[in-house]
């Protein structure tokens, strides 16, 4: 039986914005977004390059008739939609691993708002630089979770008749996937295992989706997939302290 409520788990996000905007908050929001935007901007120039070297060798391939030279267009119109999903779908995965190490002290600083209790007696920089060896850790175990279950939804979509379902089953997988790549972050701040904490959302199930759908769709927008995941770490955070964190430990 599913439990939790959806409808309280889809405010979590907009209190995570809410939040991202708090003075003590925000320089833990900006550094790893100017750190994204710096690589991000360079892999979409670097990847523009070589578009271009690949445009020019296909179009040399061609029949030399001026109209068919004149569809090069067509090609940068495809690397344009390629570039925007790479984006959509890479981003949340990339900016975690970058960001991992800020993100736990952000979701750290958000539950010392929420509740005004301290969460580590470690402090600003000496916080982020000793976590980072878990903090990558965490995110490669989330990796690691994550690539199987894509694998099997990606063979069931290749079979007929089942796959009519495989596009419902990887809106909820990625839902999911989403809440718990982010609650994980308050949720390591306690020490709580990554296995701990599935079984903890797995509690609160509709709860756990309800947050983790608006970051879903959010995650697939241009430009506002800079801004989520650091709203998505601060409503984790406020999903942490409300639903199954900080009243069970």
């Amino acid at each position: 039986m599913l439990r939790g409520n959806f409808f309280r788990g889809l405010g979590y996000l907009g209190e995570g914005f809410h939040l991202i905007r708090q003075p003590g908050l925000r320089l833990f929001v900006v550094i790893p977004l100017v750190i994204n935007i710096f690589l991000f901007g360079l892999l979409f120039y670097f990847l523009g390059e070589l578009f271009g070297a690949l445009i020019a060798t296909a179009m040399g391939w061609l029949p030399d008739w001026a109209w068919l030279q004149a569809l090069d267009w067509l090609f940068w119109i495809l690397y344009g939609a390629v570039i925007l999903l790479m984006l959509a779908y890479g981003f949340v995965i990339i900016a975690n691993l970058i960001g991992s190490p800020f993100y736990g002290y952000l979701a750290e600083l958000t539950e010392k708002h929420l509740t005004g209790q301290e969460v580590s007696t470690d402090e600003g920089w000496t916080a982020i630089i000793k976590d980072i060896p878990r903090a990558l850790w965490r995110e490669v175990q989330k990796i690691a979770y994550y690539l199987p279950r894509a694998i099997g939804l990606f063979i069931i979509g290749l079979i007929p008749v089942v796959n009519l379902v495989a596009a419902v089953l990887w809106f909820l997988f990625n839902s999911w996937m989403m809440a718990l790549q982010y609650v994980d972050y308050p949720a390591d701040n306690h020490k709580v295992s990554f296995k701990a904490l599935r079984q903890l959302l797995a509690d609160t199930r509709l709860s756990a989706l309800g947050f983790g759908l608006p970051v879903a769709l959010a995650a697939m927008v241009p430009v506002l997939n800079l801004i989520v995941v650091p709203a998505a770490v601060c409503g984790a955070t406020a999903y942490w302290v409300r639903e199954n964190g900080a009243t069970r430990i």
